[in-house]
């Protein structure tokens, strides 16, 4: 999955943000890696089986949009 930031510097903050979820994975039965390319993010999920892969994206994009709704709100501060 690859997303788009308005900034390189939002995109570093859900890095560092996401970090320790991708070091220590909450399940064995996936893992995520993100990788930079640009202002994107690029989101790498695997999975052993189909229920693992959602649950494991669901996690991750709403640790993402998380975050993302922070920095949008501190910018209005």
């Amino acid at each position: 999955m690859r997303l788009e930031f308005p900034s390189e510097r939002h995109l570093e903050i859900v890095l560092k943000a996401l970090e320790p979820e991708v070091k220590r994975p909450a399940s064995v039965r996936s893992r995520g890696e993100f990788m930079r390319d640009g202002a994107c993010l690029v989101l790498k999920v695997e999975a052993r089986d189909t229920v693992a892969l959602r649950a494991a994206l669901n996690a991750y994009l709403r640790w993402i949009n998380s975050t993302i709704n922070v920095l949008k709100t501190l910018d209005t501060l």
